[in-house]
């Protein structure tokens, strides 16, 4: 692995949470919108045009960096919008089962047009405050296709892809997400309890427990939040947890005299929005390897359903155990001999302790979801390089999947903010998802596998 600077790029996104949509897109109009685009003047593209689901991925990032949504609600996001490109491409020539919705596109449908409107229209149930910007690269999207495809097709392709977002819409607004349960403010809620080893609201900002609804939410494709659920952490009085607290205790530490330069760099580089950048690691690898369009559609629909369904499993622990982070086990300590209470964290220094029980990484547990799928798709030896919207300007280079997790386990320790245990564990949870996922979800047409298989 190694770094490299280049040009500053986008502002980093804030983590926070996206609200729910609260207006439902108007078909008629957005077809009578198309209709008057596509009769005038076509606009001027390349011979190759892009490919739409690399195009609306971008798209997709930029909307969510835009919105400054957390990476747990934004795991649910890229699920919403990858779903529907999938089974709109999907639904004009199926080549593969469909996740949610039927084959019934018409015959002359376009495949670009139905993925530009699927996308287009999901982001705008879920971000209508960006309704200008994203109509206005919807319909810059459609008018390219006219100098290759007809009217006609373009029309009925956006027809079906307005369809199949409404549809999978619809189906997930039960699934669980919303409305949102009662603030979660961990042990400091159980009379009785004892707070040694349990969560409570961190430091800085003292906020309440991150969406603990994701828990209980229905997953894509697992058939239960619990499916995998975890063995619970390290018992605090094994030998195994201290060697974890002494590490974060010394390399995690905002003042830490054993962490090297590249380690407090890194450490601040992966605190980034991790479905975003796993899609962007994604799309670079797609276009160096020429994916069509049906093959990429199904890529990401692949991956981003698993990343969901891995942050949905990891969830389901986290809220079991309710394990408490690094800053309440050092500063309170076992005994109070063993107290550290003005211990603070090295991402103290940028975004702090995230606001969620601590086991597992939920970090951790995508990366490894997304590292299976990829490894799967590309092989494990593949080079990629990563950006960061926390750290504009700066790239990490990897020559494989396995030392991008290494680093993400490594980044989470040294930032303060994790166990070791609790990464390591959290990568084979999200390996295990994507398994599962990846044998039971969006097969060719034929090879069906038996549902009850582990």
């Amino acid at each position: 692995m190694y770094k490299i600077r280049i040009a500053a790029g986008s502002k980093p996104g804030l983590f926070l949470l996206c609200r729910r949509s609260a207006a439902a897109t108007i078909r008629s109009a957005a077809l009578m919108l198309m209709a008057a685009l596509l009769a005038g003047s076509p606009v001027p593209i390349s011979a190759t045009a892009p490919d739409p689901v690399l195009e609306w991925i971008d798209v997709m990032n930029t909307t969510v960096l835009t919105a400054g949504t957390a990476p747990n609600v934004t795991s649910r996001v890229v699920a919403l919008v990858s779903a529907s490109v999938f089974d709109a491409v999907n639904g004009i020539d199926p080549n593969f089962n469909p996740l949610l919705v039927t084959p019934n596109a018409p015959h002359n449908a376009s495949q670009r047009a139905a993925a530009i409107q699927a996308a287009y229209a999901m982001l705008l149930h879920l971000y209508p405050t960006q309704n200008a910007a994203l109509t206005s690269r919807r319909d810059a999207s459609l008018a390219a296709l006219a100098a290759t495809e007809k009217a006609g097709s373009i029309a009925a392709g956006a027809a079906w892809g307005q369809t199949v977002a409404d549809t999978i819409w619809t189906a997930r607004l039960t699934d669980g997400f919303a409305p949102p349960p009662p603030p979660f403010i961990g042990v400091q809620g159980i009379v009785g309890t004892p707070a040694v080893g349990f969560w409570r609201p961190t430091p800085p900002a003292n906020a309440f427990g991150a969406t603990p609804q994701i828990a209980t939410m229905t997953p894509w494709v697992l058939r239960r939040p619990s499916q995998f659920r975890l063995p619970a952490p390290l018992a605090l009085s094994s030998q195994e947890y201290a060697n974890d607290l002494n590490e974060v205790r010394s390399m995690g530490s905002l003042l830490s005299t054993t962490r090297s330069s590249d380690q407090s760099e890194f450490a601040l580089f992966w605190a980034l929005n991790t479905p975003l950048a796993w899609d962007r690691i994604a799309s670079q690898i797609s276009a160096a390897r020429g994916l069509t369009l049906t093959e990429n559609a199904r890529l990401f629909a692949l991956l981003n359903v698993t990343l969901s369904d891995s942050l949905i499993a990891c969830w389901d622990t986290k809220y079991r155990y309710v394990f408490w982070r690094p800053i309440t086990a050092i500063r309170a300590g076992l005994t109070p001999a063993d107290a550290d209470p003005l211990w603070e964290p090295w991402l103290d220094h940028l975004t702090g302790t995230p606001g969620h029980p601590e086991y597992p990484s939920a970090h951790s547990s995508m990366s490894g979801a997304a590292a299976f799928i990829l490894a799967a798709e590309f092989g494990e030896n593949t080079t990629f390089i990563v950006t960061s919207e926390i750290l504009p300007g700066t790239q990490r280079s990897f020559s494989n999947f396995s030392d991008a997790t290494a680093e993400i386990a490594d980044a989470r320790v040294f930032g303060g903010i994790h166990f070791r245990t609790s990464c390591v564990r959290a990568n084979g949870l999200g390996r295990a998802v994507a398994d599962y996922v990846s044998r039971h979800a969006m097969r060719a047409r034929g090879d069906d596998l038996d549902d009850e298989q582990n």
